[in-house]
C-alpha cells in the first residue's frame, strides 16, 4: 500500500461522503481525489518525476491538503514547510532536499522567484490564490502555474495518473524544528507511514464515523498524520488554521459535532482553564495528547471537563512519529505514565554503556520497528548517532534521546531529554519533575524549568511560570516547592511571564527561556 492509497480507496468506497471541511469549503472524497488527481497530472507535466521532493509552503488549507495527496500521485515527495517560516530558513530546507517544485501562496510570489534563483534544483511554483505573472527567474513562462486554473480547465485530466513507485520509496520529508541547529529533514517510506498510521487507528479504535478536528499544523508530524489517518479510515477531518480563538475552536467542535481532539499540553492548559458549560461538546469521543506529557493535575481536569471522552496520554518523536500510548484504563493507577509501545513494535532501556536495562531502572528509550523511519536526508552523520544497528543483521533501531523509567509492570515514564537534565549540588535535576509540581500549584497554566551557570551550585534551577488570574508571589511559589519536592530540587529563582516561547508545533521553547 502507498500513502495516497488512504485517499483512494475512501474515494472509492465513499464517493460522496464530506472528507474535508476548511475554509468554509466542504468537500467530499471524489472531490478532493479529483482535485489532487488534476494538480498531479500538471506537476508531472512540468517535470515531476519519481522521487522528486516538492515543498509545499502554505498554512492549513484545502490547497495544502491536495498538494499532499497530489504530490504522491505524481510519484513524488512532499515537505511539508510551516508558512511562518522565514525566507532563509525556507531557502535552506529548499536547498538541503533538492526540491524540484514549490507549492505556495500567489503573495510570495516575488519570494519564489529569489528562491528559484538560489535553489538551481528549483524548475516550478505552484501559486495558488491569484493567477501569477511571469516569474523572471525562470526561462519559460510556463514554470509558474496557477493552482485555480489548473483546476478549473474544462481539458484538464481528472483520472489518476499512472502509478508509479513502491511502498519503500520516500513519501515525506518532515522537517525538524531545528532548535539546536540546522533543520533535518526526516525521511519516511510509504511503509513507515501506512504502519504507523494503521498501528495509531488500531488502539485508537477510529471509524468511518469520527469527526477529527485538526488544529495542530500539516508541517508538524501530528498534525500531518490527522490528516493521513482520517483519510485511511474514511472519516471527516475539520482543518483549522490554528488554535488562536478557543471560544470558535470550541463552537467549532459544537457544530461539526467532532468525537477525536487531538492537542498538545499548550492547547489544554488554555482549555482546562476555560468554562466550558456553554458549549455542547458531548459528541467528543476521544481526546489525544502528545508532543510532551501532560501534567498530571492537567490530565484530571480534563477528564473533569470531558467526562465522557476517553484521553489517550502518548508520547512520540518525529524520528518514528508514534512511540508509545497509555492504555485509557490504566490512567487511573498511572496518570504520569505515556504507557507501552503502540501495537506491533517494541522499545526497551539501554544506560550509557549501551546495556539493556530490566525494569525499575532509567535509561535512554531504544525503539524498535517499522515505523522506525529511514534516517535523515542528506545527514549521515546525524542519522549514524540515531539510528543505530539493532538485534538483527542489518536491522536499523531509533535512539531517542530521551530518559524513561520503567516501572515494574513495564510502563514508562518520562524522565528528560538527555540534554535537558539540569546538574545542581552535584545531584542530576529532571526538569519535568520540578514542572509537574508548579503545575499543582492553583493558577499556575504555564511552567517550564532550565538550568543557569551558578559558581557555587554549578547550574542553578530556575522556573518560569505563567499565571491565569490569580497572585502569586516568588515566595509562595517556592514555598510550594520547597513542601513537595527535595532540597536538591529547589528553583533559586522565579520569573513570571505574561507567555513563554513556543516552537511552530506548540511546544514550549527552553532555548529561548536562556
Amino acid at each position: 500500500m502507498l500513502v495516497q492509497d488512504f485517499l483512494e480507496h475512501s474515494a472509492q468506497r465513499l464517493p460522496g461522503k464530506l472528507c474535508l471541511v476548511c475554509d468554509g469549503q466542504r468537500l467530499t472524497y471524489g472531490q478532493v481525489d479529483a482535485m489532487a488527481n488534476r494538480l498531479a497530472h500538471a506537476l508531472r507535466a512540468h517535470g515531476v518525476q519519481r522521487g522528486d521532493r516538492v515543498a509545499i509552503f502554505l498554512p492549513n488549507c484545502v490547497e495544502a491538503v491536495v498538494g499532499i495527496f497530489a504530490v504522491l500521485k505524481a510519484g513524488g515527495v512532499f515537505a511539508v514547510v510551516n508558512h511562518t517560516t522565514k525566507e532563509p530558513k525556507l531557502a535552506y530546507i529548499l536547498a538541503n532536499c533538492q526540491a524540484s517544485a514549490l507549492i505556495t501562496a500567489g503573495r510570495h510570489q516575488a519570494m519564489a522567484a529569489r528562491l528559484a534563483a538560489a535553489v538551481p534544483s528549483l524548475h516550478t511554483v505552484v501559486l495558488t490564490g491569484a493567477a501569477p505573472a511571469e516569474l523572471p527567474s525562470f526561462p519559460q513562462d510556463d514554470r509558474s502555474l496557477s493552482y485555480e486554473q489548473i483546476q478549473q480547465d474544462p481539458t484538464a485530466p481528472a483520472g489518476r495518473p499512472a502509478r508509479v513507485g513502491i511502498d519503500r520509496d520516500l513519501a515525506c520529508l518532515i522537517y525538524t524544528s531545528g532548535s539546536t541547529g540546522d533543520p533535518k529533514g526526516v525521511m519516511s517510506d510509504h511503509s513507515n507511514v501506512v504502519f504507523a498510521a494503521g498501528s495509531i487507528v488500531e488502539y485508537v479504535g477510529n471509524v468511518e464515523q469520527d469527526v477529527v478536528i485538526g488544529l495542530l499544523p500539516l508541517s508538524f508530524d501530528y498534525g500531518l498524520y490527522q490528516l493521513l489517518m482520517t483519510f485511511k479510515f474514511g472519516g471527516t477531518l475539520v482543518l483549522e488554521r490554528c488554535f488562536a480563538y478557543p471560544a470558535a475552536t470550541l463552537k467549532r467542535i459544537e457544530q461539526e459535532r467532532v468525537t477525536g481532539l487531538p492537542g498538545v499540553p499548550t492547547i489544554f492548559a488554555v482549555l482546562v482553564q476555560m468554562d466550558l458549560s456553554p458549549y455542547d461538546l458531548s459528541s467528543l469521543r476521544y481526546i489525544t495528547n502528545t508532543a510532551a506529557a501532560l501534567p498530571p493535575s492537567h490530565i484530571l481536569a480534563l477528564r473533569d471537563k470531558f467526562p465522557q471522552a476517553t484521553l489517550y496520554s502518548m508520547y512520540g518523536l518525529t524520528e518514528t512519529k508514534r512511540t508509545l500510548y497509555l492504555p485509557p484504563e490504566q490512567l487511573d493507577r498511572r496518570p504520569d505514565s505515556v504507557g507501552i509501545a503502540i501495537p506491533g513494535t517494541e522499545v526497551w532501556l539501554e544506560d550509557e554503556a549501551g546495556n539493556r536495562l530490566g525494569r525499575g531502572s532509567t535509561g535512554e528509550l531504544v525503539i524498535r520497528g517499522r515505523h522506525v523511519m529511514r534516517g535523515y536526508w542528506n545527514a549521515p552523520e546525524a542519522t549514524a548517532q540515531r539510528y543505530r544497528p539493532g538485534p538483527l543483521p542489518g536491522e536499523l533501531v531509533c535512539y531517542s534521546g530521551d530518559l524513561f523509567r520503567m516501572d515494574d509492570e513495564g510502563f514508562l515514564y518520562f524522565v528528560a531529554r538527555k540534554d535537558d537534565i539540569i546538574k545542581s549540588r552535584g545531584e542530576k535535576v529532571a526538569p519535568k519533575e520540578v514542572e509537574n509540581v508548579l503545575y499543582s500549584l492553583p493558577g499556575v497554566v504555564e511552567a517550564a524549568v532550565v538550568g543557569v551557570p551558578d559558581p557555587i551550585l554549578g547550574q542553578a534551577i530556575k522556573a518560569f511560570v505563567v499565571l491565569n488570574g490569580v497572585e502569586l508571589s516568588e515566595a509562595q511559589v517556592l514555598a510550594h516547592c520547597r513542601a513537595n519536592l527535595e532540597d536538591y530540587m529547589l528553583p533559586k529563582a522565579v520569573e513570571f511571564r505574561p507567555e513563554l516561547p513556543k516552537t511552530s508545533s506548540g511546544k514550549i521553547k527552553k532555548t529561548d527561556l536562556l
